[in-house]
């Protein structure tokens, strides 16, 4: 595997906002999303940012492999 710095950083930036996008979809789609974080519990921002972190990795792991090993 052989692959640039520019292409590294696409993938993670790409796999970083797709993956935001996802999890708060998801976040709004489940209902722990409020309109202002200061409205949020504490178990809906740990929900919401659990399912970011989770989506963006499984964005960028996707985009990994498809793009980078192959």
């Amino acid at each position: 595997m052989i692959a640039d710095f520019l292409s590294i950083g696409m993938v993670t930036v790409i796999g970083l906002m797709a993956g935001t996008a996802i999890g708060l979809f998801i976040g709004y789609l489940v209902k722990t999303q409020r309109t202002c974080w200061a409205d949020m519990t504490g178990r809906e921002k740990t929900i919401n940012i659990a399912l970011i972190i989770i989506c963006s990795a499984i964005c960028i792991a996707g985009l990994a492999w498809r793009f980078l090993l192959n």
